[in-house]
């Protein structure tokens, strides 16, 4: 009985998995971009696994990256916009924007980064080109949601495919 529990285990992965605790089989990012008509704003959320962020961060910046326990919350917030303000670009009916970083936050087994954009009135056209962690794996995806008006649309961008435009 035991020699078939443990036969069953194996098969199933249960009993020996070599695989670190952080591995996951999926690599992909999550943006979501919402315009606020009431305050004329564009908010901005970027969610990243916090393992390959981490990762990307270090290799970027040749530096230590703790996003859980910074050492310094005020160097690691510089890195994280400067990351993504790189890599995350706009353009609202063809003019580029500029994302105000507000700061991040650990949400299950990711990182979420939240940006905004003011003085955003109406907006006929998004264009987006968002290539986050890219460079770290070449099966990287980007999940991008878009609500405007109420209107929502979404797409995936897939390495190393990064440019999108939505129309509303």
């Amino acid at each position: 009985m035991a020699s078939f529990l443990f036969k069953w285990l194996l098969i199933s992965g249960l009993a020996f998995n070599p695989a670190p605790a952080t591995y996951h089989p999926i690599y992909v990012s999550v943006t979501e971009i919402e315009h606020n008509a009431k305050d004329k704003t564009l908010e901005v959320s970027c969610k990243i696994f916090t393992d390959d962020f981490e990762k990307t961060l270090r290799s970027t910046y040749n530096t230590y990256v703790d996003l859980l326990k910074p050492k310094d919350k005020n160097a690691t917030n510089k890195l994280v916009a400067d990351y993504v303000q790189k890599h995350l670009l706009i353009k609202v009916d063809g003019k580029p924007v500029a994302l105000q970083f507000l700061g991040y936050e650990q949400d299950e087994e990711g990182i979420v980064s939240y940006y905004q954009v003011n003085n955003i009135n109406t907006i006929k056209k998004l264009d987006i080109t968002d290539n986050i962690l890219f460079e770290y794996k070449k099966e990287q995806l980007s999940i991008i949601h878009t609500t405007v008006n109420g209107n929502k649309k979404s797409t995936k961008l897939v390495n190393p495919d990064d440019k999108y435009s939505f129309e509303f």
